[in-house]
């Protein structure tokens, strides 16, 4: 489950490289020595800094060195001016080691830091441009699926899992300061947004018992080596926690957004807020992590769309004139599939690896299904990074409400799982790379790679090759008109009745689905950009090492070259990678 990488994070991160400049500054050893032992430092540091970061990222803390981290979610904050100072410092700190005497493999991590950090400070300045709620990616939407989630190894985590509940109202109060002076600078977000994540919070609280905090906590206690009174005692305590810490956060939130909602000045694109516009191109560089302009973006979009049109066209009719998106084959598709288990089918997928990727680990993967009552707030399905210690453990949660019929089922697994997310992780965990890159989100190669494993699962289906190629072109020009719509909005201003008239232009005219598109762009910028300028800039990156490899070329190859660099910016990884 992938997070939105942001400034509020960012300066979490940067805090910790700020005080890191004590610990490193009379350390001795080679220049690799140092530069290991400070990533290392820099991880446990940043990574104590939530329990829930702690909790996901290591199975056991205490073989890292930590030790007695404290319990809390972390803060928003809205100090721009220490941001932007820790971001300075971070900067210098790296600097002082000499990149020319690092070994390849520290030198990428150098390079990616360096980006990451410099990334950071642009966006520094920006602190209240970001938005910590959103539809869908919010933390409104992600904390409880995080909670129901979060395992339990030992007694001890019970405790601290209970004592985090406790923390939840505080938590919430500070997004809510958040929220609070991003309106006394004019920068809240539009009202029908805030009235989602209203609606959202309420039908929250309305589950009441049935809330699934309830049942996946006594699910996870079941297995824990405990007297049935202890049990009984941790149930008792974590129903009074979610009704006198959880429900009433929610509750705060809901009422304060409430208050809120008529301040924002602006139900457009961010190219409405003063400097908008340049906050909207950092971040697009940030999320997807090309280094294109925007109108590069717009144009490399438009190519690979006129591309993937001329395709269908020519399986279609080769006297098909002009150029429109065909709905039919993004209706539900019925059964096609002979066995629809969602484990059958991942078995299936992984299967299919043998001849274009490189092994995958041995892993255990859980299938759990979205709580009905929650289908329309989440993701059709989310994959659950599992901690760099524990990988063979894996979770992917299946939104059914999202999901219409078994191909879109067995596509959505290939995103999610092989060769999407969950071996892309696994895979790279078993490379053992420095700890710190597990901490640093670049969701363009993330998200990019899990759409291109998605784009290629369509000719692993049981279709004919034909309307394979339908359905992934199609598919294909969706995210491309989503894509260009994001930028449209946020970049050029476009107003719904511009998005209206925009996609209609591609023969997609219902305004009500259009009028959602709209909606959850404006909420949530350059969100659909990771997915495709990812996927496209993959593409790209294929072309490239096609040409420089020719006869030694293999998608094999290709795979395992760019699976090996890891999450990055794709200059880097075009940088380390091609060059094999």
């Amino acid at each position: 489950m992938s997070k939105k990488r942001s400034a509020i994070i960012a300066s979490l991160f940067l805090a910790a490289l700020f005080v890191s400049v004590v610990l490193f500054r009379h350390f001795s050893g080679n220049e690799n020595q140092r530069f290991e032992a400070y990533t290392k430092e820099l991880f446990r540091q940043e990574v104590a800094g939530s329990t829930i970061s702690l909790h996901y990222t290591l199975k056991n803390p205490k073989s890292y060195g930590i030790e007695q981290a404290p319990i809390t979610f972390g803060y928003c904050t809205t100090d721009t001016t220490a941001i932007c100072a820790s971001a300075e410092n971070a900067i210098a700190l790296l600097h002082s080691f000499d990149r020319n005497r690092l070994s390849k493999k520290n030198r990428l991590t150098y390079d990616i830091l360096e980006n990451y950090m410099v990334s950071a400070r642009a966006l520094a300045p920006y602190g209240l441009y970001e938005e910590p709620l959103a539809p869908l990616t919010g933390t409104q939407a992600q904390l409880p699926v995080l909670l129901s989630e979060y395992q339990f190894y030992s007694q001890s985590d019970i405790d601290t899992y209970l004592e985090l509940l406790t923390k939840t109202p505080e938590y919430f109060h500070s997004i809510l300061e958040f929220e609070q002076a991003k309106s006394a600078s004019g920068l809240f977000m539009a009202s029908y947004s805030a009235d989602a994540i209203i609606a959202e919070c309420q039908a929250f609280i309305d589950m009441g018992d049935q809330n699934y905090l309830y049942s996946s906590f006594e699910e996870r206690l079941a297995n824990a080596e405990l007297p049935d009174e202890a049990k009984k005692s941790y149930i008792e305590t974590n129903s009074e926690h979610i009704k006198n810490y959880i429900f009433p956060a929610y509750a705060e939130l809901k009422e304060g957004l409430t208050a809120l909602r008529e301040t924002g000045k602006n139900n457009n694109g961010l190219c409405h807020l003063p400097d908008g516009r340049k906050f909207y191109e950092l971040t697009v560089a940030s999320e997807t992590g090309s280094s294109r302009t925007i109108p590069e973006l717009q144009q490399l979009t438009q190519g690979q769309m006129f591309k993937d049109l001329t395709d269908m066209q020519k399986i279609l009719s080769p006297t098909a004139e002009g150029a429109s998106v065909s709905s039919d084959l993004f209706k539900t598709q019925g059964t096609l599939l002979e066995n629809p288990d969602p484990t059958a089918i991942l078995n299936d997928l992984q299967d299919k690896l043998t001849d274009n990727f490189p092994k995958p680990p041995k892993v255990n993967t859980e299938i759990k299904y979205v709580q009905k009552s929650m289908e329309e707030y989440l993701s059709p399905a989310f994959y659950m990074i599992p901690a760099i210690d524990n990988p063979a453990d894996n979770v992917i949660y299946i939104n059914q409400g999202h999901l219409p019929d078994d191909l879109s089922l067995f596509t959505t697994l290939a995103h999610e799982g092989y060769p999407g997310h969950l071996y892309q992780t696994t895979y790279y965990a078993s490379r053992k790379p420095d700890l710190i890159r597990n901490l640093l989100n670049y969701g363009g190669y993330v998200e990019g790679w899990a759409t291109y494993s998605e784009m290629m699962s369509y000719y692993y289906a049981p279709v004919s090759k034909e309307q394979a190629t339908l359905m992934q072109k199609n598919t294909s020009v969706i995210l491309g008109l989503y894509a260009l719509a994001d930028m449209g909005i946020h970049y050029e201003g476009w107003t719904l009745l511009d998005a209206v008239s925009f996609f209609r232009s591609y023969g997609i005219t219902d305004t009500d689905t259009i009028e959602k598109i709209y909606d959850l762009i404006i909420a949530d910028p350059a969100n659909y950009l990771k997915y495709y300028i990812g996927y496209v800039e993959f593409l790209e990156m294929k072309k490239e090492a096609l040409e420089a490899w020719g006869d030694d070329f293999s998608q094999k190859k290709f795979h395992k070259a760019v699976l090996d660099i890891g999450p990055a910016p794709f200059d880097l990884v075009r940088e380390y990678a091609l060059k094999k």
